[in-house]
């Protein structure tokens, strides 16, 4: 269904016949019109209007054959999976889709530790003196090794999301310990990379769009807000872990009292805490 359903469909679509595609496309369990917000839903059916169009699948046809080949009408066998994966890293970036995963997981995540440096954060460099935020946690952030070394404990999703901005699928996400998504006990959740605390629990809600949601952060101290433009003529504001640069979602305006925030967070890029334990990072009072 990833791949544009079935290579019938994708042989309609290229001769002119968007509507098998755009209504099998909006059956994807991917959203519902219903759970994500209006700002969000938007973006959503234009992406997918402009992704439908005969005229770009026939660009994306011309594309994939022109290397050393004749133009040629294809048969609608010969779309392979392969070919229709790319054009949906977009709709991964947005949702988390599979297809998008397999098409930029592989070679991206064997650079995750070479790329430390990202706007909005970069490694210590080991010399510089300690941060503490005003909630008193250490927020010094780790040198490139350090870094290395905590992703190194994760397994090849959890890295992609966290190093390449990666988006896990909504209502299947699972924390780097674990847990569900939905998780409904009380506690903290940290940092995947690092152990930073980030939200609590107190501040988590249901915004019905299948990922963990806070309307605050613990600390302002402990995340970085940078604008996002992976997403031609929608611009997001990502939320980046201050201390290991790690990716962890994004923020957007429509979220409940009282601050009308509602952080958007992987499941994958985080870790818990439960309430009564000891946190990590904490500064102890000389």
């Amino acid at each position: 269904a990833r791949c544009l359903a079935a290579p019938a469909v994708v042989h309609q679509t290229v001769r002119g016949d968007t509507a098998p595609t755009t209504a099998l496309l909006r059956t994807l369990p991917v959203v519902s019109r219903q759970s994500v917000s209006s700002t969000l839903l938007q973006g959503y059916w234009t992406v997918l209007d402009h992704l439908t169009t005969p005229r770009l699948l026939r660009s994306m046809q011309a594309h994939s054959f022109a290397a050393g080949k004749a133009a040629a009408v294809v048969a609608p066998r010969a779309v392979s999976r392969a070919r229709c994966v790319r054009p949906y890293s977009l709709f991964g970036n947005l949702f988390g889709t599979k297809a998008a995963k397999a098409a930029d997981m592989g070679s991206a995540a064997s650079k995750a530790g070479a790329e430390n440096s990202r706007e909005g954060w970069a490694p210590s460099s080991g010399a510089a003196p300690r941060k503490v935020s005003q909630s008193g946690f250490d927020v010094t952030p780790l040198t490139a090794e350090q870094r290395q070394q905590e992703a190194a404990k994760l397994n090849d999703f959890q890295r992609y999301v966290t190093l390449e901005q990666g988006t896990e699928r909504a209502f299947t996400g699972t924390t780097a310990d674990g847990l569900p998504w939905d998780n409904k006990q009380k506690g903290t959740y940290v940092s995947a990379i690092g152990g930073l605390p980030l939200f609590s629990s107190d501040t988590k809600f249901n915004s019905g769009t299948g990922w963990p949601s806070f309307y605050a952060p613990i600390d302002k101290d402990h995340v970085v807000e940078v604008v996002d433009k992976s997403i031609p003529w929608m611009p997001r504001v990502e939320v980046i872990d201050a201390k290991s640069g790690a990716h962890l979602g994004h923020v957007f305006d429509d979220g409940p009292r009282p601050t009308g925030k509602r952080y958007c967070i992987n499941a994958a890029a985080l870790k818990f805490v439960p309430e009564g334990q000891p946190l990590p990072n904490k500064v102890e009072e000389q």
